[in-house]
């Protein structure tokens, strides 16, 4: 269950306009009192490999189901069909104290209910046995809400921060040995046995959860390695005799035939990450890669992008996005784009999809939603973007006792539960009756669940990482294993994979001003002639400093 992100995934994902803690924080100081007595963080790398006896002994649930399509990894395994009977995982609740637990999460979309209005919330927190309160906040903007939370020591019993955030948080690594619970001893070895839904979880994702040489988080394994996938309303391209775009200029081309502003139709909404993966531009580290001299190269300093800025600048040009996205940071593409056809191609998280497809089909039963698949646009095979990086990471409040943190852990791994479970079907779809309905392919959405349900418990917890199934939209599974093995032998190798990098403050602090002057340079607001003055300053102002962690970094992992 791939949460409305945007995956995305979507670093995995990435979000323009996602503020870093700011220049004040790093030119006054400490982001945290305590944390350093350096006026800014030089940043940081280790070998994941060398701490393989700090993680949980992975082990395999009894009850796994035979998936229908197996997924070429790091592709999970899709299920098309429900299972006849489900297990009752976990007899005892895990909640013991009856204390409130106070969660913050993210949601794309409507915000849901508090629980105070939630059937759903609270038909789960009955049979979790102690109530989890939920802070939820707006996943466009969720950086600010972290930063500022961060910064003021105020964080919640449980907090999700998905690990696209963690790149735009200057000495995040600090905060963490600050604000949150080491759990290498509650989970390490066989340690994690008394939470066996997390000890299934891949040893992969439970690397990337180490800190500062230690477990700090749970992860929440991806199911799914793309951050980002172009998206077309393919219904719609079928009523105009089009056909899917198998290049950027079939792509220019029927952008150009679609758009029409008298009917309120556009082709698309900022898709310049897509463009950018169609240049082959590097997107590892955020965007770093290695040159044929073995130095580190930021996606700045490349042709291809240069190549990608032209083609993205023109297609603001010719009035090819829609004014909606231009003129507001809060634009909601996906409403735009699903349920209004007003857009024709859009950049999201994989995660997106279904969801988008299974809501507004009830009301457009032609709906036809599908992925339109990687090419590139400058020869050769595609570069298709991705890594298999956890989609979130949760944190536990520090100092709230060993018997705190085991509730927590259970109530972690009641929510972790996997498919074909009793627990796993709440978490998902609610009550029986109120937020589904039953049928022989398994359990639909109401109207209902759609209002209430906002992935509140799955950004609490991981799973072991399946796909489906999904009756109410019964292609979804096939079309998205057929994309996802197609398009992942084309997956970027990533030089730093297993090297936790804790980058440059500077460098963090400076990742949103700089996207944000290219984007005023995208849109016709800055010549296309300042990329030069702007790489210079993205260089002075962190780029550098990156650039000798990252060379830094191989030799020291024995690379």
């Amino acid at each position: 269950m791939t949460p409305h992100e945007p995956g995305s995934t979507a670093s995995r994902r990435h979000f323009l306009g996602l503020v870093g803690l700011g220049t004040a924080a790093i030119a006054g100081g400490p982001l945290l009192a305590g944390c350093s007595e350096k006026p800014a963080g030089s940043g940081a790398a280790q070998n994941l490999d060398s701490y393989a006896d700090l993680l949980p002994r992975q082990q395999d649930l009894a009850q796994s189901i035979k998936p229908d399509i197996v997924g070429t990894r790091p592709v999970p395994d899709g299920y098309t069909k429900y299972p006849t009977s489900l297990v009752d995982a976990i007899t005892e609740r895990p909640g013991t104290s009856g204390k409130e637990v106070t969660a913050m999460t993210p949601a794309w979309g409507p915000a849901p209910p508090g629980v105070a209005q939630s059937a759903y919330l609270q038909a789960v927190n009955a049979e979790l046995g102690t109530p989890v309160n939920f802070t939820i906040q707006d996943g466009n903007t969720y950086a600010d809400k972290l930063n500022a939370m961060l910064g003021a020591r105020d964080v919640p019993d449980l907090l999700c921060v998905p690990q696209w955030e963690v790149d735009k948080i200057p000495r995040f690594a600090e905060a963490i040995k600050v604000l949150f619970e080491d759990l290498t001893d509650h989970l390490k070895g066989d340690a994690a046995n008394a939470y066996p839904m997390l000890a299934s979880f891949p040893s992969g994702a439970w690397r990337n959860s180490l800190w500062n040489e230690r477990l700090m988080a749970v992860p929440n394994p991806t199911d799914g390695p793309f951050p980002w996938a172009l998206f077309t309303r393919k219904d719609l391209l079928d009523a105009r005799g089009l056909a899917v775009p198998a290049s950027l200029d079939d792509l220019l081309t029927v952008a150009k035939q679609v758009t029409d502003p008298a009917k309120k139709v556009w082709a698309f909404d900022n898709v310049f990450d897509m463009i950018q993966m169609y240049h082959k531009v590097p997107a590892s580290k955020q965007g770093w890669r290695l040159k044929a001299d073995g130095t580190p190269e930021f996606k700045y300093e490349t042709p291809e992008y240069r190549q990608a800025v032209e083609v993205m600048a023109k297609i603001y040009k010719d009035g090819l996005v829609h004014p909606e996205i231009i003129a507001t940071r809060g634009a909601d593409s996906a409403q735009l784009f699903a349920k209004n056809g007003a857009i024709v191609f859009t950049r999201n998280g994989v995660g997106f999809w279904q969801g988008a497809q299974a809501e507004h089909q009830k009301v457009n039963a032609k709906l036809n939603i599908q992925p339109v698949p990687v090419f590139s646009a400058t020869g050769g095979d595609p570069l298709v973007w991705g890594d298999d990086e956890p989609i979130s990471f949760t944190f536990v409040k520090k100092g709230v006792g060993k018997e705190r943190v085991e509730e927590l852990l259970r109530i972690m791994n009641w929510c972790s539960a996997p498919l074909g479970t009793q627990e796993a079907q709440l978490r998902d779809y609610g009550v029986a009756g109120k937020h589904h309905t039953s049928t022989p392919n398994g359990p639909v959405k109401t109207d209902l669940a759609f209002k209430e349900i906002a992935n509140q418990y799955f950004f609490i917890s991981g799973r072991n990482p399946t796909i489906g199934p999904y009756p109410e939209t019964p292609n979804y599974v096939p079309d998205l294993l057929n994309y996802s093995n197609a398009m992942v032998k084309y997956l970027e190798k990533d030089p730093w994979d297993g090297v936790k990098l804790e980058m440059p403050a500077a460098y963090k602090a400076n990742q949103v001003p700089t996207e944000d002057k290219i984007t005023d340079m995208l849109r016709g607001r800055r010549p296309l002639s300042d990329i030069d003055a702007i790489v210079q300053e993205w260089k002075a102002n962190g780029g550098d400093e990156a650039r000798e962690l990252l060379a830094r970094s191989l030799p020291k992992a024995g690379r």
